[in-house]
């Protein structure tokens, strides 16, 4: 048995590995999405879509709008929790947010999050003293942020209402709360696991070791996730149609599978992904006025905060790469003049 096993598994690292995996993973899930994007879409009707956008309220918007900053201020505090787990106390949180939204926006709008938010990371934190292995650790824990907060309120939500997810992933509703339950208990193992251990837990190998928060902090980590969904998915509760009447709950949990599947799907926004996924999983409301609300979501939610990043990062690197330099050579080239001014004037005679 150990020989077909050990058999089992050189076959796989040499034959397919995690990243084919991965790339396989994400490339189905594109594809499902298309497909059932493009089967709800027939016979939707463009007349009623901007009916249904020109009877949002200012109201709604703006409170949308509001739930949308309130959720990328959360968000700067990943990067922030990751830093200080990591040790890099000199770091202030300007960059940390600086950090956290830039690469969060324009990653996930560029898609493959993982290498263009790593990068934009690592161009911001390079001026700080940060290597690419300590980016790495960065991105890492941010990334368990994401996914503890996510899971937490996932697990939740499909215990006290699992039909709400049975519309998206197509399982009976015994099975999603069995799997609701099992989140939980393995969220509740992993700080067990912190928790007993008599220093801090690490992971990694080879050079390449991050400490893993402790319990206490990890609490505090799972809230930080927990408030940021929060916010996100209130932004779209708020956009959403009012008639028939959706619970708060039952639309969290399809939009925390939505994103869940939009992430791991890797394209540029989650762009079709995620788009599906609400229309698939809340059947009971008109697609046009659906869509009309998952329209206005995007711009607040993803074209506007990418269009500020792209500036403000643009911005930052006519300063670092143009300004400064140039006032730098101002300033030597002044420096050098007084420089021989100075000396002239010591020579003249004295009358």
């Amino acid at each position: 048995m150990q020989g077909l096993l050990s058999m089992l598994r050189r076959v796989f690292y040499d034959w397919i590995g995690w990243k084919r995996l991965g790339l396989i993973a994400s490339l189905v899930i594109v594809v499902v999405a298309i497909m059932h994007l493009v089967r709800t879409l027939k016979g939707v009707d463009t007349g009623i879509v901007l009916t249904a956008l020109e009877e949002k309220s200012h109201t709604q918007i703006a409170l949308a709008a509001l739930c949308v900053v309130c959720a990328f201020c959360t968000l700067t505090f990943y990067d922030l929790f990751a830093l200080r787990t990591i040790g890099k106390k000199h770091v202030p949180y300007r960059i940390a947010a600086l950090s956290s939204f830039a690469s969060y926006s324009i990653g996930h709008n560029l898609g493959a999050t993982v290498f263009t938010g790593g990068a934009i990371r690592f161009r911001i934190y390079s001026d700080w003293g940060l290597s690419a292995i300590d980016v790495a650790k960065i991105c890492f824990i941010s990334g368990l942020t994401f996914w503890l907060g996510n899971s937490f309120v996932l697990g939740i939500g499909m215990i006290w209402h699992p039909t709400a997810a049975t519309a998206i992933d197509l399982l009976p509703e015994g099975i999603n709360r069995l799997i609701g339950f099992g989140v939980l208990i393995g969220i509740a193992a992993y700080l067990l696991w912190l928790a007993m251990g008599r220093n801090r837990r690490e992971l990694g190998q080879n050079g390449w070791k991050v400490v893993l928060p402790s319990a206490p902090l990890t609490l505090l980590q799972i809230l930080i996730g927990v408030v940021d969904l929060g916010f996100c998915a209130l932004a779209m509760y708020l956009l959403i149609p009012t008639q028939p009447h959706v619970d708060f709950v039952s639309m969290a949990v399809v939009f925390i599978l939505a994103t869940l599947l939009g992430f791991a799907s890797h394209a540029p926004g989650s762009l079709g992904v995620f788009d599906a996924a609400m229309l698939v999983g809340l059947p009971e409301l008109g697609k046009e006025q659906l869509l009309a609300s998952l329209l206005i979501f995007r711009i607040l939610y993803f074209l506007i905060p990418f269009t500020l990043a792209i500036t403000i990062m643009g911005t930052r690197e006519i300063w670092l790469s143009v300004w400064l330099p140039w006032q730098r050579r101002k300033a030597n080239g002044l420096s050098a003049a007084r420089a021989i001014v100075q000396p002239a004037k010591q020579q003249q005679p004295q009358g």
